[in-house]
């Protein structure tokens, strides 16, 4: 390996040339404490810049393996060093001069929950860790200033590697109190299997967020507590005694006056799938991690979707027992989103009523006297959700602002009153004996088949060289197909979008050879990531962009979605 005065020297030797000449830089090079390698060098200072990786051995990063000898711990102790070497970078970002990006010096942007991210990993085995980064090689105009990288590499960068990466410079204090709240929070996740809780709030917990573009905790905001009837005390291994709202599992329906809360609680349980960090007032918020936030998506593809459990006899006598459509209705999307999250595992179903197909979710009994069953192809929500918990084991939490209709099935019903949660179960129950209640479902229940095959068109597959490309929060794009992710609200991050372009790219050209099912594929998607990581998912000597591990839900959500994809129904 060269050492770091060969990379100097080199450096020197290239100044004033071209830019192409950067590329000459590229390999592995032994700093005092740390191997540094230039992995990929832009095109020129106004391309994304280089990328950059930061080796450290495990025995002189040091870090105690009890903070990460669980994966869970492992990826909070990753978050955190992600966080710190961010704060080190940002003194010195764009410091060294020249055009474009000449300067800058990036490294994942991690947000509130804590992510399993491909920019910094440490090994269970032996402790070491590898952090990637982003660097604009200096230039001005296409000319080199390798003077200007000198300072980066050598003045700025030493001292933010020390700072962030050694044990023996960071916080103990920091580095205990991470991995605690972290195995808190997965004690919370034990107990609501052993509870047989779908969610649980503990109190003090603030769930407003601080405004629609930022995701920290609203100042001044109402602080959670739960009603007496709902509420939970736990017995953490760190924080000690902790009270707070146990929604049990079984039908919730959460409703209340408009602005005071619903949805923001709805909101809350949406992310409590994900861990967060310290300080976001949703520590303590704990969701079943298979939950799905489901909802209406006008003019999404479906392809072979047994949806027969929500529709049928559609004009027409189009089949709902594999169903396809390059252009759903409300109604159908919703069928098909609910269809794919059981097929994907989920034993909770999170449902606002304001992204909701009406006609989906219910059918009052004035409705059902004009318009027969026998005349209306939709078997709605509220006829089937006693039954999905009762026979399928699924889970629903509904907010529900205007149809009073779901009273008479909920199991627990709260009212959110300025933000706070009032138990109002036996109330909603005598009220709702005075009205009549909706009519149950004409067909027997009958599990939807998940035996679907996916094929990958040539625009998946067809190129040797694959180019993926993130369309912000929107969705992705695979070489010319793009695939719509707008609706997958539980996504938390861009940087996740960027790993599923990557899974979907992947198991078209690996995984889908016409012999395996959609479930088959997801699971030798996520053994792969278990055992080699991220980067195992890229099909050149490095990643193109930083990823951020998705969860299963996800995976198949985006697989559903695109319309490269066409599938087929295994037969038994």
């Amino acid at each position: 390996m060269k050492t770091a005065q060969d990379l100097k020297i080199l450096l020197q030797n290239i100044d004033h040339k071209s830019y192409p000449a950067y590329k000459s830089a590229q390999g592995s090079y032994q700093f005092r404490n740390y191997v540094l390698s230039i992995d990929h060098v832009q095109g020129d200072p106004f391309a994304s810049p280089s990328r950059v990786s930061i080796r450290v051995k495990g025995s002189a990063a040091a870090f105690p393996p009890s903070l990460y000898d669980t994966v869970q711990k492992k990826v909070a102790l990753q978050d955190l060093l992600l966080r710190l070497f961010g704060e080190q970078i940002e003194q010195f970002n764009f410091k060294a001069r020249g055009s474009g990006k000449s300067g800058l010096l990036a490294v994942s942007r991690c947000g509130q929950e804590i992510l399993e991210r491909s920019a910094c990993a440490i090994s269970a085995g032996d402790g070491g860790l590898t952090l990637q980064m982003q660097i604009g090689f200096p230039a001005s105009g296409r000319t080199i200033q390798s003077r200007e990288l000198i300072r980066i590499l050598y003045d700025f960068l030493p001292g933010c590697v020390e700072n962030s990466l050694f044990y023996k410079n960071i916080s103990a204090d920091l580095c205990r109190r991470t991995a605690e709240l972290c195995e808190d929070q997965e004690y919370i996740r034990e107990e609501l299997r052993r509870r047989s809780l779908a969610a649980f709030i503990a109190d003090g917990s603030v769930l407003p967020r601080r405004s629609g573009v930022s995701e920290l905790p609203m100042k001044n905001a109402v602080a959670f507590r739960s009603p007496e009837a709902l509420a939970v005390t736990l017995d953490l291994p760190h924080r000690g005694t902790i009270r707070g709202m146990g929604i049990p599992r079984g039908i919730t329906l959460v409703v209340g006056g408009g602005f005071h809360g619903k949805s923001t609680l709805l909101k809350a349980l949406e992310r409590g799938v994900y861990n967060h960090i310290a300080g976001d007032g949703r520590e303590y918020v704990i969701t079943s991690a298979d939950a799905v936030k489901l909802r209406a998506e006008d003019a999404r593809s479906i392809s072979q979707v047994d949806i027969s459990l929500f529709i049928n006899h559609l004009p027409g006598g189009r089949d709902t027992g594999n169903f396809s459509t390059e252009d759903a209705s409300g109604s159908t999307s919703q069928a098909a989103n609910m269809v794919e999250a059981m097929e994907a595992g989920s034993s909770l179903f999170l449902i606002d009523e304001d992204t909701s197909a009406t006609n989906f979710m219910i059918r009052d009994e004035l409705m059902q006297r004009v318009v027969s069953d026998a005349e209306e192809p939709i078997t709605p929500f509220i006829s089937r959700v006693r039954e999905l918990y009762e026979k399928a084991g699924i889970s629903s939490v509904i907010v529900a602002g205007s149809s009073g209709s779901y009273f008479h099935t909920a199991d627990v019903v709260i009212q959110m009153k300025e933000y706070l949660p009032l138990d109002i179960t036996e109330k909603a129950r005598e009220e709702a004996a005075r009205y009549p209640e909706v009519l149950t479902a004409s067909s027997a229940f009958r599990m939807p088949s998940f035996r679907r095959i996916p094929r990958a068109g040539s625009a998946l597959r067809g190129q040797e060289r694959i180019k993926r490309k993130v369309l912000g929060h929107e969705g992705i794009q695979i070489n010319k197909s793009s695939t719509d992710l707008r609706y997958l609200e539980q996504l938390a991050d861009t940087e996740q979008l960027a790993a599923l372009a990557y899974i979907l790219s992947y198991s078209a050209r690996h995984l889908m050879d016409g012999s395996r099912t959609l479930r088959e594929i997801v699971d030798l998607l996520e053994e792969k990531m278990d055992r080699e990581g991220l980067p195992a998912l890229s099909d050149g000597p490095y990643l193109s962009s930083d990823l951020a591990r998705p969860r299963r839900q996800e995976i198949f959500a985006c697989l559903d979605r695109c319309r490269e994809l066409s599938f087929t129904l295994r037969r038994q």
